[in-house]
C-alpha cells in the first residue's frame, strides 16, 4: 500500500514509519564514539563543512520543536503546549537554528533532545488520520527555498494564489520535510567524517 492508496481514516503513523525509530538509530550510530576534535571539525573548503558534526546534530535536534511547537503549536495544541523537559532552553536558544550550546554541548544531551523531538513527531502523527494530516495546513512566508523543496514532495505544498510570497504546507508534508531534514544532515555528518578520513557507519 502506498500513501496514495491509503484511506483517509487510516492512522497517519503508517505514512511516515521512519519517525518512530529508524532516524534516531541511524543518527546516534553515526556519531557514536567520536572524539571532541572529530565532532568539532569545521572547514571553509566546502559549504557543508562550515557546521561541525556537533552543530549539524544540534540543528536537527532543535528543528522538530521549532516546527511542531513554534509554527504548528497554536493549531496542534490549542489547550497549551505539551509538558516537555527544559522546553524553555530548547525553544529560546541564542544560536540560529541550533540548541543553546551553553546548555546542550555534550553529544549525549543533544541526542536526548533529538530522541524526544522525534518522539514528539511520532506522537503528533499518532493523533491524526491520513485524512486529517493531509487537510491541516500551515501558512507562512516563503523563504524562496520551497519551490525546490516541493519537487521532493508528492503532495502537501501549495502557494497562496493571491500572494505567491505565502506558502501552505500540510501536516503530512511538514513531517515528511522533517525526515528529509534529518536525512540531509545525517549525510552532512557522514561527509564531515569522510573529510577527516573516517568511515561512515550507516547506509
Amino acid at each position: 500500500m502506498t500513501g496514495l492508496d491509503m484511506s483517509d481514516s487510516a492512522p497517519a503513523t503508517a505514512l511516515l514509519p521512519e519517525l518512530e525509530s529508524e532516524l534516531y538509530r541511524m543518527i546516534s550510530a553515526e556519531v557514536e564514539g567520536l572524539s571532541d576534535e572529530q565532532l568539532d571539525f569545521e572547514s571553509d573548503r566546502w559549504e557543508w563543512s562550515k557546521w561541525s558534526i556537533r552543530r549539524n546534530l544540534s540543528h536537527v535536534a532543535s528543528g522538530d520543536y521549532r516546527w511542531l511547537l513554534l509554527r504548528w503549536g497554536p493549531q496542534l495544541f490549542p489547550e497549551g503546549l505539551p509538558d516537555i523537559a527544559d522546553l524553555d532552553n530548547i525553544m529560546n536558544s541564542p544560536y540560529d537554528r541550533r540548541l543553546d550550546e551553553n546548555v546542550y554541548w555534550e553529544v549525549s544531551s543533544i541526542l536526548a533532545v533529538l530522541r524526544r523531538g522525534l518522539e514528539l513527531c511520532h506522537s503528533v502523527l499518532a493523533g491524526e488520520t491520513v485524512g486529517t494530516s493531509r487537510s491541516k495546513e500551515l501558512k507562512f512566508d516563503d523563504s524562496g527555498n520551497w519551490a525546490v523543496f516541493a519537487q521532493a514532495h508528492p503532495r502537501g505544498i501549495r502557494w497562496d494564489p493571491d500572494d505567491p510570497s505565502q506558502v501552505y504546507i500540510t501536516l503530512e508534508a511538514t513531517l515528511r520535510h522533517r525526515i528529509f531534514e534529518h536525512t540531509t544532515h545525517l549525510y552532512n555528518i557522514q561527509r564531515l567524517k569522510r573529510a577527516q578520513g573516517l568511515a561512515p557507519r550507516v547506509e
